[in-house]
């Protein structure tokens, strides 16, 4: 899922372990070098749990102070909330990863897209809601205290990565959200991304609770650890659903 920005070499392991014990041997084996043994082992217990009973842990994360290294963007790039009409724009450029469906939902409620260009090109890019949103499964929505901005959707483009594009987009947009009054900037990240986790805690994001997402006689059920509360973090059913 990865509604923070996945790191690039998450795909490798997802290669690797394609089909067959060996090829989900060698992942195992990778996934320990890279992380460590403790986490290899969480990561193969959970896939292990999903065979059985599907499940999904969700680690919140949370940021309240810009990191002053963040603040400053490449020379040649320009950061700025994008205008509706202009992500219509990108919207219609399949390198974005921005479908037209998507944004138009996302500006109907309100949400705002910071993005930073180079050239009029979009390099990278964050969604930002005040209000309760779609998650993944479709049928259940995140909520969130009202004086902090959910941050979702990041994404930056291949040519653009290496300049820490997407931690100076997110610091610049909190640092906005700040000034108009908010506390800071929440999100999310699967808990066995461990390189997105990672990339978060560079950011100066640190995790405060998890949301447990589990399918039981055809439904899903969301549960929030005690962490959530002071945010009132959590996943409901949308209304409307079945």
């Amino acid at each position: 899922m990865g509604v923070i920005e996945r790191a690039t070499s998450g795909g490798q392991i997802a290669q690797v372990g394609a089909t067959g014990a060996m090829p989900r041997l060698q992942a195992a084996f990778l996934e320990a070098h890279r992380h460590g043994v403790g986490r290899a082992t969480y990561g193969l217990a959970l896939k292990t749990l999903n065979r059985v009973m599907p499940i999904k842990i969700l680690r919140g994360v949370i940021i309240e102070r810009p990191r002053p290294e963040f603040l400053v963007c490449p020379e040649g790039y320009e950061p700025a909330f994008l205008a509706p009409d202009l992500l219509r724009r990108f919207s219609l450029d399949p390198e974005t990863r921005l479908s037209p469906g998507f944004v138009e939902e996302a500006v109907s409620k309100g949400d705002e897209c910071f993005g930073i260009l180079r050239n009029g090109r979009l390099a990278t890019y964050g969604w930002y809601s005040s209000r309760p949103t779609r998650i993944d499964p479709p049928e259940m929505r995140l909520r969130f205290r009202y004086d902090y901005v959910y941050m979702y959707n990041g994404y930056t483009h291949p040519r653009d990565r290496g300049l820490r594009l997407h931690a100076i987009g997110m610091t610049l947009a909190l640092r906005e959200y700040l000034r108009r009054g908010r506390k800071g900037l929440v999100s999310y990240v699967e808990s066995g991304n461990f390189d997105s986790l990672k990339s978060c805690r560079r950011m100066g994001y640190a995790e405060f609770g998890s949301i447990y997402i589990v399918r039981l006689s055809g439904r899903h059920r969301a549960f929030s650890s005690p962490g959530c509360r002071r945010i009132d973090f959590r996943v409901e059913r949308a209304t409307g659903t079945a």
